[in-house]
C-alpha cells in the first residue's frame, strides 16, 4: 500500500491533537508518547498547542500533585515528560542503557577531576537516599546540606580547552535518576517557566526486558508517528538499527510504500481522516517537528535555516494543515509575533492570527526566550 505526503499530514494532525484538542493533559500526553521537556517552557507551551482550553493550571497539577505524569530522561539522553505508567517502559527501553554509560563516565571524570572513587560515589548515593526517605521531596539545595558530599567540586576536562569545575551533586543526581532511583517532584518557587525542581524516591519499577520495552516503546511510537521510517524510529530512540528492526518486527508493525521508501504502520492502522483546515503555534523542541528524521513531507528544507540552530534544535514553528510554513516569537510584554515563509493564503493567514490571539491570552503578558534560539526567532524579537 502506498502512502502520499498529504495523507500522512492529515493524520499527524489528528493523532498529534492539532486538529482535534485533547480535553485533559493526561489524554494529549499519552497521544504524543512524550513531551520534549529540556526546555521547561516546552511542556506547557506544547500542551496548551493541544488542549480545549489550554493553560499552566492542569500540567502542573499532573506533574507535582497527582503525579500521572512524570518528567525523566528518556530517548537520546533528552528530558522528557510520559505519562507515569509509561516510565518503565521508557526506562528500560532507553534509560537505563543510557545509566550504565553514564555513570562509566561519571567514575571517570570524578577520579579525573577528583579523589572519588567508586566506593566514595557509591557511599554518597546511599546518603542521598537516605536523605530523601527521611525528608521526602527536597531540593538540591537543602540534600547539599544533608549530604555534604554533594558540595564537593570536580575539575572537568582538566587541561583542555573545556576545562571547568562542576559539582558532585549536579551530576551524581542526573545519573541516579537516569537509574531510577529518584525522580524530578515538585517544582520550586517561582513562575513556571521556572525549571528548578525538587527530588524525590522513585517508586519501585516492574522490571520488563529491554526488547519487551522497546517493542512497546516501538507501538506507542507508531500509533502517534506512523507511517514512518526504520531510520526515523531510530533517530527518535537513539537505538541502533538493529534493535530498530527487532522492535518494529516484536510491535507488529506492516511495511507501506512512503516517499522515503519502505515505511512501517501498526498491522490494521489505517485510518487517514480528513480534518478541518488547521492552525497550531508550536514551541521550540515540540515533540511533532522533532518527530521523525526525514522531514521533508512536512518541513520544506528552504525553510529549515532560519527555524533550526546550528545543532539541529528546532525553533518555535507556525504550522497549516500538516506543514510548517513559518515561525514565531514573542516580545516585551508577551506580544506573540509571527512570520510566514512561504505563501499561505488568507484564509491560513486568518487562523494562524487565531492562534496569535488565543496564545497571547493565556500567556498573559509572559515571555518565552527558547533556551535555544533560532535565527527567525532571534529576527522577530529585534
Amino acid at each position: 500500500m502506498r502512502i502520499s505526503a498529504e495523507q500522512r499530514r492529515a493524520r499527524l494532525g489528528s493523532r498529534h491533537r492539532l486538529a482535534a484538542r485533547a480535553k485533559t493533559v493526561e489524554d494529549l500526553v499519552e497521544s504524543m508518547v512524550a513531551l520534549h521537556a529540556t526546555d521547561p517552557a516546552t511542556v506547557f507551551l506544547s500542551a496548551g498547542a493541544r488542549l480545549a482550553e489550554p493553560g499552566v493550571e492542569g500540567l502542573e497539577r499532573a506533574l507535582y500533585l497527582d503525579h500521572t505524569l512524570v518528567r525523566m530522561t528518556g530517548m537520546r539522553s533528552t528530558l522528557f515528560v510520559v505519562p507515569s505508567e509509561l516510565a518503565p517502559v521508557v526506562h528500560h527501553a532507553s534509560a537505563a542503557p543510557l545509566a550504565v554509560r553514564a555513570r562509566k563516565r561519571l567514575v571517570k571524570h570524578f577520579l579525573e577531576g577528583g579523589p572519588f572513587d567508586e566506593a566514595w560515589i557509591a557511599d554518597a548515593q546511599a546518603k542521598v537516599l537516605a536523605a530523601l526517605a527521611e525528608s521526602g521531596d527536597t531540593s538540591a539545595a537543602e540534600l547539599g546540606d544533608a549530604v555534604p558530599a554533594l558540595r564537593e567540586q570536580i575539575v572537568y576536562a582538566p587541561g583542555t580547552a573545556a576545562e571547568a569545575r562542576q559539582s558532585v551533586g549536579s551530576r551524581l543526581l542526573t545519573v541516579m535518576a537516569m537509574d531510577g532511583l529518584i525522580v524530578r517532584r515538585a517544582r520550586l518557587a517561582g513562575s513556571w517557566l521556572n525549571g528548578r525542581h525538587r527530588w524525590a524516591l522513585a517508586e519501585p519499577q516492574p522490571h520488563l526486558g529491554r526488547a519487551q520495552a522497546q517493542a512497546e516503546l516501538a507501538r506507542r511510537w507508531l500509533r502517534a508517528f506512523g507511517p514512518a521510517t526504520a531510520a526515523d524510529l531510530k533517530w527518535w530512540t537513539g537505538w541502533t538499527m538493529a534493535e530498530t528492526r527487532v522492535a518494529l518486527a516484536a510491535a507488529g508493525a506492516a511495511e507501506v510504500s512512503l516517499d522515503e521508501g519502505t515505511g512501517h504502520v501498526l498491522d490494521g492502522d489505517l485510518d487517514f481522516p480528513e480534518p478541518e483546515p488547521w492552525a497550531a503555534l508550536l514551541p521550540a523542541l515540540d515533540p511533532t517537528p522533532m518527530g521523525w528524521q526525514a522531514r521533508d513531507w512536512y518541513l520544506p528544507e528552504s525553510l529549515r535555516p532560519a527555524l533550526f540552530d546550528r545543532s539541529g534544535n528546532v525553533g518555535p514553528t507556525v504550522w497549516w494543515n500538516g506543514q510548517v510554513v513559518g515561525g514565531w516569537a514573542t516580545r516585551e510584554g508577551g506580544e506573540v509575533v509571527w512570520r510566514a515563509l512561504t505563501d499561505v493564503g488568507a484564509e491560513a493567514v486568518s487562523a494562524v492570527e487565531t492562534e496569535v490571539a488565543g496564545l497571547t491570552a493565556w500567556l498573559r503578558g509572559v515571555r518565552i526566550t527558547p533556551r535555544f534560539r533560532t535565527p527567525l526567532e532571534r529576527e522577530l524579537t529585534a
